[in-house]
């Protein structure tokens, strides 16, 4: 960790204790989800450790069909570790051991009847770096999962590879040039190429790692808009260092502190009218 990244940390550890001294947080509350909700996924009492170690503790999440949600907090307070959980990413960490339950329509995905190679197709993921696949082009990265699941008419590859590039907001860019090098394109054409890949394996809930974080401005817009568009057909999950970013495009927003969810409620509540003295000092920049 870099000498300024320490002392984020412990400015924000420091923050956090004296706060809790005063006794201006309360402790997060009691795990609980709302029975009537209708959630798309559910996340119940998840921890992580790795060898032993907790990385996140005691999460109760729950993720509404066409909506966006989003988690903020500091570096390594435990946002992507708790995302992968989501899409069973975790199974392939040497020494990481999630416990809990998670649950896509009622479904536990850790139970031993789920495949978790299915289960990934269901919940697709966008990692924070762009990772075409290098020897591929445009079409052949966005048809992929499809022909690896079997897929081989060309009427339906081309269909699908149109609506998900479209939903990416990247066909009217791409549209003459299918046949590019993938590598070809911009940093930001290729994460929503990635977008648009995950896309077209049709998923229902949709990850995304800090999807916009090394894009500039025009390329983090063109991302945005494409994540409120995609909303209307499944759940989106974004990891987000950017405040202002979980405010444009988020519908709730969870915040996390030392592995811990602190507070989670509607984005628009969690910023104006924080809960929690630790989330009021983090989203007004005490902090982090």
């Amino acid at each position: 960790m870099s000498a300024a990244g320490a002392a984020l940390e412990a400015a924000g550890a420091a923050a956090g204790a004296e706060a809790q001294a005063s006794g201006e947080v309360q402790e997060p509350p009691a795990p609980a989800l709302d029975a009537g909700a209708g959630y798309k996924m559910t996340a119940e009492g998840v921890s992580v450790l790795y060898s032993g170690k907790e990385a996140v503790r005691n999460v109760t999440m729950g993720f509404k069909e066409r909506s966006v949600t989003a988690l903020i907090g500091p570096s390594g307070c435990g946002k992507t570790t708790f995302l992968r959980c989501l899409n069973r990413m975790h199974d392939m960490t040497p020494g990481a051991v999630v416990t809990g339950r998670i649950t896509l329509d009622g479904v536990d995905l850790y139970s031993r009847d789920v495949d978790p190679i299915y289960h990934r197709r269901k919940v697709g993921m966008v990692f924070q770096k762009p990772n075409p696949f290098p020897t591929m082009s445009v079409y052949d990265n966005v048809v992929a999962g499809l022909r690896l699941n079997g897929v081989r008419d060309r009427r339906a590859l081309d269909e699908i590879a149109e609506d998900s590039l479209r939903m990416a907001f990247l066909w009217d860019e791409v549209s003459d040039s299918l046949s590019k090098p993938a590598v070809e394109l911009s940093g930001g054409q290729q994460q929503r190429l990635c977008i648009a890949r995950a896309l077209a394996i049709q998923p229902e809930v949709l990850l995304m790692d800090e999807p916009a974080s090394a894009l500039d401005p025009i390329a983090t817009q063109k991302i945005e808009e494409a994540i409120v568009d995609l909303k209307r057909e499944l759940a989106v999950i974004i990891v987000t260092h950017n405040m202002q970013q979980a405010v444009r495009i988020s519908d709730y927003t969870g915040f996390m502190y030392m592995g811990d969810l602190i507070e989670f409620r509607d984005t628009r509540k969690l910023f104006t009218d924080p809960r929690h003295r630790l989330t009021e000092q983090y989203v007004k920049g005490t902090f982090g």
